[in-house]
């Protein structure tokens, strides 16, 4: 019997504007996301933050900090993945592209729905860890 691992991803929370970026999904699942997507064969994580940030939303990122990494088996429904997910800034407007129908910032307290994968527990977290919780109160570690 095989041994299933997880499939290497990467999500950007992208700060804009006084808010976040969201991508509305052209692809199943429908609905909205956090930038991201698999990593490349021969790229780090952190070049395919940059590179999912760039094709999916227009924008040039500078990345902050690594937040977390997000493992739960159950995370995504096509695929066992694990998720890399880093804050990120950006100046510009954010554009959609690639597989984005359209990219917009949303500020705290008005997120749309659905949100999909577990980019609502993520941004939660986020939220939590921006507010000043420490990784410990937040993460468990």
């Amino acid at each position: 019997m095989p041994i299933e691992t997880p499939l290497l991803t990467v999500d950007i929370i992208i700060e804009c504007q006084g808010g976040i970026v969201l991508i509305e999904r052209k692809n199943p699942p429908h609905g909205w996301a956090l930038p991201g997507g698999f990593v490349d064969r021969g790229e780090s994580v952190e070049q395919a933050a940059t590179r999912e940030a760039k094709e999916e939303t227009s924008l040039d990122v500078k990345l902050i900090e690594q937040m977390h990494t997000y493992s739960d088996p159950q995370r995504d429904p096509r695929m066992y993945t694990a998720s890399v997910v880093f804050i990120a800034a950006a100046a510009e407007s954010p554009k959609g592209s690639d597989d984005a129908r359209r990219a917009v910032v949303f500020r705290h307290g008005q997120l749309p729905e659905p949100l999909v994968f577990d980019h609502g527990r993520i941004l939660n977290d986020y939220y939590k860890y921006k507010a000043g919780m420490s990784r410990q109160q937040v993460f468990g570690y």
